[in-house]
């Protein structure tokens, strides 16, 4: 139980004898006990003071937190989401993909021509051979590749080249930068089509969604939902 060096007076805990401080000897009192009080007191609201050492703490927590959220949201432009996704996207966005039926997913010898039924595909046979990597592409990829990519798991976007706008392609290479791995990569390409039916078109196996403007947000809850979760390897 601590003692007032001011008076000799006991008190049960520390709390007690600030208060004790406060309130009987706040002419009397040294540099140390001042701040101990100052740190302690109420303000005006009915709080108590925070301290030098507690607001350094509170800016540090705060800081992490930043980071922390941006870690969760950024990407290139900030927006595009690096490996923390969540479970699931924004049911409303994935409640607008089309879930198509399997065209199987066996493997041709490399260099064979593979015939869709829809372009571009979203699930069928593909060259056994050879995938593709990551990355944002300015030069037709083959189908037969692509579709492999995607019973790896991945997120393959077709973007118009003519209605491509610089803040989507730069949003589409951080995605492509944040999500590389072999069974969780994203990829950007162009649309193989001459007039194609919407300006991107983003799928997964069996899964697609167009939208005529690039919405970022739609990227990210699309990309929640289906990247890893390709029938060869599920890795989320």
């Amino acid at each position: 139980m601590p003692d007032c060096d001011y008076c000799g007076a006991t008190f049960d805990g520390e709390d007690a004898y600030l208060d004790h401080l406060a309130a009987d000897h706040e002419g009397e009192l040294g540099s140390i006990d001042r701040r101990r009080v100052a740190e302690r007191d109420p303000d005006d609201d009915g709080g108590f003071r925070v301290g030098p050492a507690v607001l350094v703490g509170l800016l540090a927590v705060a800081g992490g937190l930043v980071v922390y959220v941006t870690f969760l949201m950024g990407g290139s432009g900030g927006t595009a989401a690096a490996s923390g996704l969540p479970d699931s996207g924004d049911q409303s966005v994935v409640s607008q993909v089309q879930t198509e039926e399997s065209n199987g997913l066996d493997h041709r010898e490399q260099g064979t021509e593979i015939g869709y039924e829809r372009v571009p595909p979203t699930s069928g046979a593909h060259w056994g051979g050879t995938w593709e990597t990551a990355g944002f592409y300015t030069d037709q990829v083959p189908l037969e590749s692509l579709v492999h990519s995607l019973e790896h798991g991945a997120v393959v976007v077709y973007y118009d080249s003519e209605a491509l706008t610089p803040e989507a392609e730069e949003n589409l290479r951080g995605w492509a930068t944040n999500q590389s791995d072999n069974w969780r990569s994203f990829i950007a390409v162009p649309h193989p089509n001459e007039d194609p039916e919407s300006a991107y078109v983003l799928t997964a196996w069996t899964k697609r969604l167009t939208m005529d403007e690039y919405d970022d947000s739609m990227v990210r809850a699309f990309t929640a939902e289906y990247l890893g979760r390709g029938p060869e390897n599920p890795v989320r």
